[in-house]
């Protein structure tokens, strides 16, 4: 069965993790499935030149990077459809609840290696993070992505009924907290209302709160 929405990701980026809660809680509340798929910012960025984009921010989306090329090795070794999504929470919830963002760029290898064990994965999937065969289907999941909502767009970008003659994707919604309940419900209505009307391209403010990862 097709699933209901294709979530791509960057782990390293904080907008993408609060809509992914969102998407999750109303996933638990519906019952419906999400494919968790992949967008490198690393990729995106790779012939970035810009003054703001410093080593130090290329370090960062490279973290983001190699803990897509472990979440590929999953998809690829796990008997479980649901085993990226797992991963993609472990990584997000150290990064951005508890806050492990500088640990992890200090020392990469030992905390991807501490995150699969303490989440049930086997370490031998630490390999993938500097193994770039995998970066063959990281890009097609990227491009795919850009292909869907454009390529001057982030993450996330999510599609609603994915192969579906209704199939209509969108980058966002980017919120600044996760909506929970009967209000996560509401959103979800909305945007994919909006997502799959005829005709609707783009809806869109500056953002005036920082992220709130409770």
């Amino acid at each position: 069965m097709a699933a209901d929405l294709d979530f791509f990701f960057d782990p390293v980026c904080p907008w993408a993790w609060i809509t992914s809660r969102w998407v999750v809680d109303v996933c638990d509340q519906r019952d419906y499935e999400v494919t968790w798929r992949f967008i490198s910012l690393w990729i995106l960025n790779e012939q970035n030149s810009k003054e703001w984009y410093t080593p130090q921010y290329r370090a960062g989306h490279y973290l983001g990077h190699q803990g897509l090329r472990i979440g590929d090795a999953i998809r690829v070794g796990e008997d479980d459809p649901a085993a990226v999504g797992r991963w993609y929470t472990a990584v997000g919830t150290a990064l951005h609840v508890q806050r492990q963002r500088e640990v992890a760029r200090g020392d990469a290898t030992g905390w991807y290696r501490g995150l699969l064990a303490a989440n049930g994965f086997d370490e031998s999937y630490l390999e993938a993070a500097e193994d770039d065969s995998h970066d063959e289907h990281i890009r097609a999941d990227t491009e795919l992505a850009l292909s869907r909502a454009g390529s001057d767009v982030g993450t996330p970008i999510l599609t609603f009924h994915p192969g579906a003659e209704t199939e209509a994707s969108f980058f966002g919604p980017v919120i600044s907290k996760a909506p929970k309940g009967a209000e996560a419900l509401e959103l979800w209505d909305a945007v994919e209302r909006l997502a799959t009307m005829s005709g609707m391209a783009e809806l869109k403010r500056s953002n005036r709160v920082a992220p709130d990862f409770t």
